[in-house]
């Protein structure tokens, strides 16, 4: 159905010698049928959120194996620890449904890879890589002088 404007209207049934009153009653009706309403405009905001990464680390040998982890994020407002029981949740939620139980996932990697955001939602998780990324370890400090970031620099040359 082709939408017209207001005025396009009042212009037409000016045209056609209307009534005043009956043209201002008319173009005022049809004001308030096209102004939208308050409530439907008025979104919640978006609810703060904070990154927490999860470190694939199966042996418990964090500084020495490569690590793997994946990026989520939680409520500001929740403890970080909750991360993992959020995905619980989700992937619990995935296998309920109709495709899971087709493919149900068995691991936090394969949860985050495959299970679709809307089971997330729920449990207000997002999910920011589905694929894990690596981890690098540092000790938090920057050296004094120039000499040894081309040292470390060399290493890491010499490493590959």
């Amino acid at each position: 159905m082709a939408k017209i404007e207001v005025n396009q209207v009042a212009d037409i049934l000016k045209k056609h010698k209307i009534d005043p009153s009956l043209l201002r009653e008319i173009v005022e009706e049809m004001n308030e049928a096209t102004q939208p309403d308050a409530d439907e405009d008025i979104k919640p905001p978006a609810p703060k959120k904070q990154f927490v990464i999860l470190l694939s680390d199966p042996e418990g040998k964090l500084p020495e194996k490569e690590l793997t982890g994946w990026v989520v994020q939680i409520p500001e407002d929740a403890s970080p620890y909750t991360a993992t029981d959020r995905i619980f949740k989700g992937s619990y939620d995935f296998n309920a449904s109709k495709r899971g139980r087709l493919l149900p996932v068995k691991s936090v990697g394969e949860s985050l890879e495959t299970v679709g955001a809307k089971f997330f939602k729920e449990s207000e998780l997002w999910v920011k890589t589905k694929m894990p990324v690596a981890v690098v370890l540092t000790d938090n400090v920057l050296p004094k002088d120039e000499f040894k970031v081309e040292k470390v620099d060399k290493r890491r040359k010499d490493e590959r």
